[in-house]
């Protein structure tokens, strides 16, 4: 592999976003990388220069109150996945056919599967990993667990570092190394608390399983063994209502798997969507 030019961090687009160009990019479509609701767009900084060097040009945003990216009212998927639609249109101006690879983490898978829904034809191929077609029944235990499992740090005056050094050792595997749960944390921890809060709001009425049976694009599902957030069988179920899916399971991983393991992430990536 070719070592991808540096990052050029821009602000002044639909989502800022680090964009790396690789030495065979020019004429593929882009490759956004999206991330979930305890990151932004450093949760990729292992990911995206390894696909850079696979020939990609590799855009990771920061979703809107995250990082540089100035926080929208309302913040629900619908608006998350038109700012990401109108940075496919500012990425592909000129080129003759506006459409990228997009890579979802989490929320971001999901709100990548919002727009397939939408914009399916601003979609050339999906990583849909560690996330679910639709966010529990709405109202029900599962839900309400949740909330309360990522609120009640908050609600106690911890703040973001406090929800962070609580949550992020049990969204991991096993065995993760000292410094990439502390990446994570750090991550999660920079996160301003509205837009956390607002984003877990976000995921509640989510439901796109009836839209998945239109995805014909390039599709690889992929989870973390130790994922507990979406759990194995609820990640085989997204694949299965894919036609032509891809399936894989990364071992040693939980739900944070561009951090915990990015170099497997990247391998299970590039075997099933490889370069052109």
């Amino acid at each position: 592999m070719t070592t991808p030019a540096a990052p050029l961090l821009v602000a002044d687009a639909p989502l800022a976003h680090l964009r790396w160009h690789g030495p065979a990019a020019s004429g593929a479509p882009p490759w956004l990388l999206l991330h979930g609701i305890g990151g932004g767009r450093h949760a990729w900084d292992a990911v995206a220069p390894a696909l850079a060097a696979a020939g990609h040009t590799v855009v990771a945003v920061d979703f809107p109150g995250y990082g540089l990216s100035p926080a929208i009212t309302p913040f629900d998927l619908a608006g998350l996945a038109g700012r990401v639609h109108q940075l496919v249109l500012h990425l592909c101006a000129g080129r003759g056919q506006a459409a990228a690879v997009l890579v979802g983490h989490s929320m971001g898978g999901m709100v990548a599967q919002e727009v397939a829904a939408r914009w399916p034809e601003a979609v050339a191929g999906l990583v849909l990993a560690n996330t679910s077609a639709a966010f529990g029944k709405p109202g029900g235990d599962w839900q309400q667990g949740f909330l309360r499992s990522r609120f009640a740090p908050l609600d106690a005056g911890l703040g973001m570092a406090g929800l962070a050094a609580q949550l992020v050792p049990t969204m991991v595997a096993p065995g993760l190394p000292p410094e990439r749960l502390a990446q994570a944390q750090a991550l999660m921890a920079g996160v301003p608390e509205a837009t956390y809060r607002a984003a877990v709001m976000a995921l509640l009425p989510f439901d796109r399983r009836a839209a998945l049976a239109n995805i014909t694009v390039p599709t690889l599902v992929v989870t973390g063994e130790h994922d507990r957030t979406a759990p194995l069988d609820v990640a085989r179920r997204l694949a299965d209502r894919i036609a032509g899916a891809v399936w894989a399971v990364v071992p040693h991983a939980g739900h944070l798997l561009p951090m915990e393991q990015p170099e497997a992430l990247v391998a299970a990536v590039l075997q099933a969507l490889p370069p052109r």
